[in-house]
């Protein structure tokens, strides 16, 4: 096993294995930010490991939940629960993932080292995701969820959760960002549905092949979603995520609103902001083109996608009039 120098050196090295997105958004905020806000994703990126793995059953995947809630609160020691669970992942893990339980001590002594704020508010959020998760893990299946309202549920579990501790984190570290408090907080939640809907979207096929669909029944009858085959477009199907693609395009206007808020010299929080939204938008316009896809990857955005969005983010970032037209640009298309 490899040895670190600190904990906060085998955070930075794990982080670009578990998301190269995040490896690229954080490093933008502020130094205070950055340390805090990466052990949070890593933190949530545990969780969701727990969840998605395969050979785990139900109760398995609720008790290791619990364990890891009282593993954040230090109330149970990280390795009495990474002893327990890496010897149960399967191939359908990633490495990295697996790395991330193995050394789940180093990230969680980098959590309890941080302010009383930043821990309640990363504690928190797993509390709620943990919890949350396990609950519609255990009703997955096939069938989609039952309606829209199950799918803003599940969207707020996943990612909800995560735009409120970001913006508890924002608003401790800066007394003007709190003056806002309250709205951000309720454009965090928007925010987070808008990023994660746009993922639900892209995963589908990729989800399906694990056993699930986190897609709302209602949005789209007639069409049955247990009759949803790779490779056989049906233009039912498309009329439903054409409805999705306006309710998460709506999400991502307020998204946008929630970034106005943030004080334009806080350049490094917008562009962590602008980018995941940026990168989002142009995910969604690639699914509306392409509504008959039959892999995540032939709607994934391109490096070069990746780069001009970072670019001309970056160009916008301080200017509040740049940012609306920017945005009216890139969503114009999208159905409302």
């Amino acid at each position: 096993m490899t040895q670190f120098s600190s904990d906060e050196a085998y955070q930075n090295y794990i982080l670009p294995g578990v998301s190269r997105t995040f490896a690229l958004t954080i490093p933008q905020l502020p130094l205070n930010l950055c340390k805090v806000v990466g052990n949070g994703y890593l933190l949530c990126r545990i969780a969701d490991t727990i969840e998605d793995e395969p050979n785990l059953t139900p109760i398995q995947k609720r008790q290791f939940s619990q364990e890891f809630i009282q593993v954040v609160a230090g109330e149970l020691e990280p390795n009495v629960l990474s002893q327990a669970l890496y010897p149960l992942l399967s191939d359908s893990t990633l490495a990295t993932e697996k790395d991330l339980i193995m050394n789940l001590a180093n990230v969680i002594r980098l959590t309890h080292s941080f302010s009383e704020p930043q821990r309640n508010a990363l504690f928190q959020c797993i509390k709620i995701m943990a919890k949350g998760m396990a609950e519609f893990q255990q009703n997955s299946s096939l069938n989609g969820l039952k309606n829209l309202a199950e799918m803003e549920r599940y969207c707020y579990y996943v990612a909800g959760v995560v735009g409120e501790m970001l913006t508890e984190l924002f608003c401790d570290y800066s007394p003007q960002i709190a003056k806002h408090k309250d709205l951000l907080q309720n454009l965090a939640v928007s925010f987070g549905q808008a990023l994660q809907m746009t993922n639900i979207l892209k995963d589908i096929w990729e989800d399906q092949q694990r056993g699930v669909c986190w897609l709302p029944q209602d949005v789209f009858a007639p069409f049955d979603l247990k009759n949803l085959t790779s490779g056989h477009y049906d233009p039912a199907f498309g009329e439903g995520l054409a409805k999705l693609i306006s309710i998460a395009n709506r999400h991502m206007y307020n998204s946008l609103q929630y970034i106005l808020l943030i004080p334009a010299s806080e350049t490094g929080i917008r562009r962590f902001c602008l980018w995941a939204l940026g990168m989002a938008i142009l995910t969604l316009r690639q699914i509306l083109n392409h509504k008959d896809f039959s892999q995540g990857k032939q709607v994934k955005i391109s490096r070069r996608s990746v780069k001009t969005t970072i670019l001309i983010s970056n160009l916008v970032t301080s200017s509040d009039t740049s940012l609306r037209i920017l945005f009216y640009l890139i969503t114009r298309g999208l159905p409302i």
